[in-house]
């Protein structure tokens, strides 16, 4: 038998500090660099989208791959690319960590919309509030200490 899988995965993560250093002129640049390591570890993107202190990734994983790896992919080759681009000049690196969501591939479109709409909804809600809710909405146990 062959191996079939689908997993949907939602994951999020922020600069350094939640430093706003991810200008929007840059970020399409910066999307399609990470689209391009995502291709080349047979994941498939749906849809990536942040703004000025964090993104998220909405993506199906290669069962070979496994997600601790492909973050710390992303974030390592990310930033060799930001810094030898000058993409983000005051860009300080990524924070420690990470959030992962899986979801029902049903509930596919509407992650692909909520993280489309990125931009309008932080004009309503902070990265720590966001990050705070999609815990709890999946049953994630956390210290808030350590959200800062």
């Amino acid at each position: 038998m062959s191996t079939y899988t689908q997993t949907l995965y939602q994951i999020v993560f922020s600069t350094k500090h939640r430093q706003p250093t991810l200008a929007k002129e840059g970020r399409e640049a910066m999307f399609k660099f990470i689209w391009g390591i995502l291709k080349n570890k047979k994941c498939h993107l749906y849809r990536i989208n942040g703004v000025e202190d964090h993104l998220h990734i909405v993506t199906s994983m290669h069962p070979s791959v496994a997600l601790a790896d492909l973050v710390k992919d992303i974030k390592l080759a990310s930033t060799d690319h930001i810094k030898e681009t000058g993409l983000f000049p005051d860009f300080g690196g990524w924070q420690n960590g990470y959030g992962a969501f899986t979801y029902a591939f049903s509930a596919k479109d509407n992650l692909i919309r909520y993280v489309k709409n990125q931009e309008e909804h932080h004009k309503k809600k902070t990265f720590r509030e966001e990050l705070i809710e999609l815990l709890k909405e999946h049953g994630v146990e956390f210290d808030e200490k350590y959200l800062d």
